[in-house]
């Protein structure tokens, strides 16, 4: 029991963190200083992790679909491969692979740079000046992220199903049309919304959790790789534990 201590300390952190960057979320779209570092973010946060987020989306959508196609095989139901591939990349999947590529490409990204401020004095300077680093630097980045990660998901899930029409067409004999025919028919807006739902959480949490550990950053450049390791472990978890209990809310 001697983390608890260090646990609830660094939950009420990220708790002041979480509520002084809300406050300053208006501030951010409405000032055009601020939406210019927000469209950056945007960026970073969508655009620069497309490769990645492409590539682990298509193979996610392949394994997906060889395996659960290999079952339905044996019991000749390959008709429905496309609706469950589908479903699984709306309910789960999409929003999971949303997250762990956040986590990895921005996350860490967002911790890194936050902790070398932290180490560098810069963070104390803004303080100095009259500049709060929840206005400044927390509330464009989590924002960004909130505003992004629905988006990410989303793509994730267009490309699995494409990655798994692909290994249908050319592996387990299943048409493409057919299968992104099967995909579209058992699709409901309760499983995007479950899905887009769930992706703007992970965004919330990777954001809060990055800029806490990047802020809380100490020990100078040692401490940058402590951090960074941190915001990308803590986010993992966080991803998992809360993507189990949205699940089980809605289904």
């Amino acid at each position: 029991m001697r983390f608890m201590p260090t646990f609830v300390s660094s939950v009420g952190f990220a708790g002041i963190v979480l509520a002084r960057s809300l406050l300053y979320f208006p501030y951010v779209l409405l000032s055009s200083r601020a939406r210019a570092d927000l469209f950056r973010q945007l960026y970073a946060t969508g655009i620069r992790t497309l490769p990645v987020v492409t590539i682990v989306s298509i193979f996610m959508g392949m394994i997906l679909s060889l395996q659960v196609g290999l079952e339905l095989a044996r019991f000749n139901q390959e008709i429905y491969l496309g609706a469950a591939v589908m479903l699984t990349l709306l309910r789960e999947m999409g929003a999971f692979c949303c997250g762990i590529c956040l986590a990895a490409c921005v996350g860490s990204a967002i911790a890194a740079e936050l902790g070398t401020m932290k180490v560098n004095d810069e963070i104390d300077a803004l303080k100095i000046m009259g500049i709060p680093p929840e206005r400044f630097l927390a509330a464009p980045r989590i924002l960004a992220l909130v505003m992004m990660a629905p988006i990410v998901a989303f793509y994730c899930c267009i490309m699995g199903a494409i990655g798994g029409g692909i290994v249908g067409a050319t592996q387990l004999n299943v048409d493409f049309q057919q299968f992104m025919s099967g995909a579209l028919w058992m699709a409901e807006g309760k499983d995007l919304f479950v899905g887009i739902g769930k992706s703007s959480v992970f965004g919330l949490l990777i954001g809060v959790i990055s800029v806490c550990e990047g802020l809380g950053t100490r020990l100078g450049a040692v401490g940058v790789g402590k951090s960074t390791q941190r915001a990308v472990i803590v986010s993992f978890l966080a991803i998992l534990i809360s993507g189990y209990i949205i699940s089980r809310i809605f289904y």
